[in-house]
């Protein structure tokens, strides 16, 4: 496993963290107020034996809660009424365990008398959850925080409990105790965690609150800084090939550049922009590339494309062989020769893997050179859903890359035809594609027609690309391989692990073979004789590299480890005071 995959499966699966806020502040607002009735109607009846005062505590109680949540929305980093509602949901939720808690307790423990103890430790309690989301996600330095963390859980209090039983229960020597205790660990475990990504991050805090700004309000400025200021420039290439006929100008493109690291930060939407700035005639393919080369800010995405245009052309013709396809185990290699550059789309669908690492495009490129020719193209063809790619499957692509190219070398080349069209006239619109749509590229060689599908989404659903090319076989029709963009684009906030849908998990594969169907149709018509450009393109650009993602994967990982530390710590001091 390479370091750079390694680091970016750990931040993803701290992503699916975040998975964890209800989806909309609505469910939010309505569930805080149910679970704090619920709460009070506990601490009113068992608690304090005041059945009567229900009818007016308990509307008092909400006003005073829609009340605080306005005043903390007011008070937090960027003002943001979500996040205020969030954290009195699971701050109220952390009173009720506590209070039917300590009623399961008591009769567990067959004590003689329920102690209202319980309910002032689910005060502290919710009070100290306040203090430790103020200072870590919600952007409030440590001095603020505990000057507005008692706002909320405070005011409730006062509302539910009888003037008269104020003093007491708060001045008791037991829950000073378990308040200083409490509210002592919020506070070390918010120190210590600011601190856990140094010396490579210097708060993590702050990285935390910049990416949820900039998920919750496209506000990615703050994090689009903090990356770029850990990015180091590099050399990178863009490679393509650009057919040509009377009437059509159409490119493949092959960027060195990952679309990441994710919507809308840095080079996200790369694939789109690069497909716009080629007037939609194109396919922007997914190289043999990482997040370690993601453009990590909108200023380099502009001096990448600022540059584009400068391109080198390395070589011209008219001829191509047939597609060759070899098929070892899971492992599919498919090649065409352009003059003497490979170009070959490497896959494991219906199984899938994720990004092909680097070592195998240094293999077959090795191979080719063995093979004196001139350059090659590995496309990587992101076209179904899996971890990265295993040894066995890793030996056997490279089998395949192998005898795909030793094939090549015997195919005879003959005069070639394209067309291209684009699904910009059938006004898709779904959520597991984005803005770049579909595009088919048909090719006629020796009189035998290929096509070549694209869409500008984040992979596939597993088995919708055997689905399309099984759709195209029964209209008589030569599917060869679909690709797709990998791009990070998103048009909404997407509530899985990955943080996208993959083509085929929203629109049906059925629906997304007939979308193919017809571009290719249209395509077809489009067929013309043509010659083809190898180009090349190069430009120096920040990217983001292996450290920062080092830095940000053991940052988290060292935050989640004392957040488990001090969380089972709390845990069985509550559990303690049970006992009391």
């Amino acid at each position: 496993m390479t370091e750079s995959y390694d680091d970016v499966s750990k931040i993803h699966k701290r992503y699916s963290l975040t998975l964890l806020t209800p989806s909309s502040k609505y469910h939010s607002l309505i569930f805080s107020v149910i679970i704090s009735v619920i709460n009070a109607y506990f601490i009113l009846d068992a608690y304090l034996h005041r059945q009567d005062e229900l009818v007016f505590r308990i509307p008092l109680m909400i006003g005073v809660l829609l009340v605080t949540q306005k005043i903390d929305a007011g008070l937090i980093r960027n003002k943001e009424y979500s996040k205020a509602l969030h954290m009195s949901l699971f701050g109220n939720m952390s009173w009720l365990a506590i209070s039917l808690m300590g009623i399961a307790a008591n009769v567990v423990l067959a004590k003689p008398e329920l102690s209202f103890m319980y309910v002032t430790e689910g005060m502290i309690i919710f009070t100290s959850f306040r203090l430790g989301l103020l200072t870590t996600t919600l952007g409030l330095s440590m001095r603020k925080a505990w000057a507005i963390c008692f706002i909320q859980p405070m005011a409730m209090f006062l509302v539910l409990v009888p003037q008269d039983q104020w003093l007491p229960s708060l001045t008791a020597p037991m829950l000073l105790g378990l308040a200083a205790t409490f509210l002592g660990i919020s506070s070390i475990w918010s120190y210590l965690t600011d601190r856990a990504g140094r010396p490579g991050i210097k708060s993590t805090h702050q990285l935390i609150q910049a990416y949820l700004a900039s998920r919750g309000k496209d506000n990615y400025e703050e994090v689009e800084s903090i990356i770029e200021a850990r990015s180091h420039s590099s050399n990178v290439l863009t490679s393509q090939i650009r057919f040509q006929s009377n009437n059509n100008d159409f490119r493949m493109v092959l960027p060195e550049v990952h679309p990441g690291p994710y919507h809308p930060i840095g080079g996200s939407n790369i694939t789109y922009r690069l497909y716009k700035t080629l007037n939609s005639s194109a396919m922007i393919m997914h190289s043999v590339s990482d997040h370690a080369l993601n453009l990590p800010s909108q200023t380099a995405v502009n001096d990448y494309l600022g540059t584009f245009s400068t391109n080198i052309v390395l070589k011209k013709g008219t001829m191509c062989t047939e597609p060759v396809v070899v098929t070892i185990n899971k492992a599919r290699v498919t090649g065409m020769l352009f003059d003497k550059t490979a170009v070959l789309f490497l896959s494991l669908s219906p199984h899938g893997m994720e990004d092909v690492p680097s070592y195998i495009k240094n293999e077959i490129e090795q191979l080719a050179n063995n093979r004196h020719f001139e350059r090659i193209l590995v496309i990587d063809c992101h076209n179904a859903m899996g971890l990265e790619i295993g040894q066995e499957d890793s030996s056997d692509m490279i089998k395949a890359a192998k005898a795909t190219l030793e094939s090549l070398v015997t195919k005879e080349s003959h005069t070639l035809e394209f067309g291209y069209a684009n699904s910009n006239n059938l006004n898709l619109s779904s959520l597991d594609l984005g803005p770049g749509g579909l595009g088919m590229l048909c090719l006629k060689i020796n009189e035998k027609k290929f096509f070549f599908g694209w869409s500008d989404s984040n992979n596939m659903e597993n088995g919708a690309r055997e689905h399309v090319v099984d759709y195209f076989a029964k209209k008589e029709l030569t599917l060869v391989e679909l690709c797709t963009s990998d791009t990070h684009f998103s048009s909404t906030v997407v509530r899985t692990r990955t943080g996208y849908y993959p083509l085929g998990k929203i629109a049906t594969p059925q629906s997304v073979a007939e979308w193919y169907h017809s571009i290719a149709l249209d395509a077809e018509k489009k067929l013309e004789p043509t010659s083809f450009e190898i180009l090349e393109h190069k430009a120096n650009v920040k990217v983001m590299g292996t450290a920062i993602l080092e830095d940000f994967s053991k940052a988290l990982d060292r935050s989640l480890f004392l957040t488990k530390i001090f969380a089972i710590g709390s845990f069985l001091i509550f559990i303690g005071s049970l006992f009391l």
